[in-house]
C-alpha cells in the first residue's frame, strides 16, 4: 500500500446516465491538495455545495449508497469510491452537474481508466491510515448477513454471496492486495434478478438501467409472454434468456464469480466512507449497501474513540515529512538551540516531531552532570519548535516569517527525560489561526508515556 497521499495531475470528465435517476450528468475529477480527502460538488445547484464522502452523511442505501451534506445530495457513490480506493487516491474533488454519477457499464473500470488518464501523483504528506486494533462485527441474523473487520497491518477482503438460485450458486471472491483491484475487480458489473426489475422500476429506481450496464439474472424459467411484458416495461423490442446461464440477452460474464466480485467492489466503495484508508481484514457474508454502511459506521466510531487518546508512534524506517535540513531551513534556531531532528506528520491542524536525546547534549555538562536529566525548559523549547513548524505551514511563503512563542500555560512535567530517550512531540491547534496568532496544545511522549505537556501561544510575524 502507498505510504504517501496521492491525487491526480489533470482534470478529467466522464458523461453518462445515472442508474437510478436516469439523469444524464457530467462527472469531473479534479486534483486536490494534501489532506483534502474525497469530496463531491454539485455544480448544478445554487452555491455549488460540497459534500464530504463520509458515512455520517449517508441518507439512503436502497439499491445503492446515497449521501447528502450541505444541501448536496449524490446518489450511487459506491462505484466511484471503489475506483479511488483501488487506485489509492486520497485527495480529489468530484464535480457533478446532476444528482448521480454516470453508471457507465455498471462497474468501476471507466472511472479507473479516467483517473489513470489524469495521471496519479504523489503528495508531500503521509496517508492517514486507521489500523484496527480490535474486531468490529455487524450481523443481521434474519437475513443471514454477517460482516467482520479484523486487525491486520494490510488491506484484504473476502466476500461470499448466496442467493439460493439455480442460476446463481454460492460464490466467493478474495482480494489479497489492493493492487489487484484494477485487473481483477474494477470491470465487474452490478447485477439484479428478473423478479426485481419491475419492482425497482415501479419504485422510481433504475430509470437509467439497461441491459448493457447491468447483469440481469433469471430466477426461474420465464414464458415468452412474461418476457414480452418485461421487454415492454424496459422499453426493449425483445428480451431473451440464456437457458444455460440464466442471464438476459446472453450477456457474457467477465468472470464466473463476477457477481461476488462486484459485491466486493461495492463493499470497498462503501467502506471508503469511513473517511480514511483502513488497514484491516474484511470478511463479508451476503453483504449489501445497508450492512456495508453499518460496518463503516462501527469502524468510524472505533477510529474516533482511538483518536481521543491517540499516542503518536515513530517508525524509523518511514521517510519523514521534513528532514532536519528542511526543519533548519524553516526555523531560525542554530546550535545549541536546534532541537528537532525531523517532522514525521503534518496536516492543517497538527504536527508531530522527533528528537533523539544523546549524552552529547551541551546542557548535560551542567544540568545534574552525575544524573543527566533534560531540562524542562528545553523540552518546552523543543515542543515550541515543533509547533512553529505547524504555524509556518499555514502560509505559502514560510521562509518569510518568524514564529515567536509568546505564551505558555498549564505546563506540567510528568517524567524525567534522560540520554537515550526518543521524544515524540505532538502539537495541535485549539482553533484556526487568526491574525497570525496560534493557540496550541502540546504533548511530549517517551515510550508512549507523557513526559511534558503545555498550552502554547505563538505569533507569526513577517520578516521586515
Amino acid at each position: 500500500m502507498n505510504n504517501k497521499q496521492h491525487t491526480i495531475t489533470n482534470a478529467v470528465t466522464l458523461s453518462g446516465v445515472g442508474l437510478h435517476t436516469g439523469v444524464v450528468a457530467n462527472l469531473t475529477f479534479l486534483p486536490a491538495p494534501a489532506n483534502h480527502g474525497i469530496k463531491f460538488q454539485r455544480v448544478d445547484l445554487p452555491g455549488q455545495p460540497i459534500a464530504d464522502a463520509d458515512v455520517d452523511y449517508v441518507v439512503d442505501t436502497s439499491r445503492g449508497t446515497t449521501i447528502e451534506h450541505n444541501g448536496a445530495r449524490i446518489n450511487t457513490v459506491e462505484h466511484v469510491l471503489a475506483a479511488l480506493v483501488g487506485l489509492e487516491v486520497d485527495n480529489i474533488l468530484i464535480q457533478l452537474d446532476g444528482p448521480e454519477p454516470p453508471i457507465m457499464d455498471g462497474s468501476s473500470i471507466k472511472f479507473v481508466e479516467a483517473l489513470k488518464d489524469a495521471v496519479l501523483v504523489e503528495q508531500d504528506a503521509h496517508r492517514k491510515f486507521f489500523e484496527l486494533t480490535e474486531e468490529v462485527r455487524y450481523k443481521d441474523l434474519e437475513n443471514g448477513i454477517e460482516l467482520a473487520a479484523l486487525p491486520l497491518n494490510d488491506y484484504r477482503m473476502a466476500v461470499m454471496v448466496d442467493y439460493n438460485s439455480k442460476f446463481l450458486s454460492s460464490q466467493h471472491a478474495n482480494l489479497s492486495h489492493v493492487s489487484q483491484f484494477e485487473k481483477d475487480f474494477s470491470m465487474c458489473r452490478t447485477f439484479c434478478f428478473v423478479h426485481e426489475l419491475e419492482v425497482l422500476y415501479k419504485a422510481g429506481l433504475i430509470k437509467g438501467g439497461d441491459l448493457n450496464n447491468a447483469i440481469v439474472i433469471a430466477d426461474k424459467d420465464y414464458s415468452e409472454t412474461e418476457l414480452a411484458h418485461l421487454a415492454e416495461v424496459l422499453g426493449k423490442p425483445k428480451i431473451s434468456v440464456s437457458k444455460e446461464a440464466g442471464i438476459l440477452n446472453n450477456t457474457n460474464l467477465h468472470y464466473n464469480n463476477e457477481m461476488a466480485r462486484h459485491k466486493l467492489l461495492d463493499l470497498m466503495g462503501d467502506l471508503a466512507l469511513v473517511g480514511r484508508p483502513i488497514k484491516a481484514q474484511i470478511l463479508a457474508s451476503r453483504p449489501g449497501h445497508a450492512s456495508n454502511v453499518e460496518l463503516a459506521r462501527k469502524i468510524k466510531k472505533l477510529m474516533l474513540d482511538a483518536e481521543k487518546n491517540k499516542v503518536p508512534t515513530y517508525e524509523p524506517k518511514q521517510p519523514p515529512i521534513f528532514t532536519h535540513e528542511r526543519v533548519y531551513e524553516l526555523l531560525p534556531h542554530r546550535y545549541p538551540f536546534q532541537m528537532i531532528d525531523k517532522i514525521i506528520y503534518l496536516d492543517d491542524t497538527s504536527v508531530v516531531g522527533v528528537k533523539n536525546v544523546t549524552m552529547n547534549e551541551n546542557y548535560f555538562m551542567g544540568h545534574f552532570p552525575n544524573n543527566p536529566v533534560m531540562p524542562g525548559v528545553m523540552q518546552v523549547e523543543a515542543m515550541a519548535q515543533t509547533g512553529g513548524i505547524l504555524v509556518l505551514s499555514s502560509v505559502e511563503d514560510p521562509e518569510n516569517y518568524w514564529p515567536y512563542l509568546v505564551g505558555i500555560e498549564n505546563c506540567r512535567f510528568r517524567k524525567s527525560v534522560i540520554p537515550g530517550d526518543t521524544i515524540i512531540f505532538k502539537c495541535e491547534l485549539q482553533a484556526p489561526i487568526r491574525r497570525g496568532i496560534a493557540k496550541m496544545t502540546g504533548k511530549a511522549y517517551v515510550a508512549g508515556q507523557v513526559v511534558c505537556e503545555a498550552e502554547m501561544t505563538a505569533s507569526l510575524v513577517r520578516k521586515s
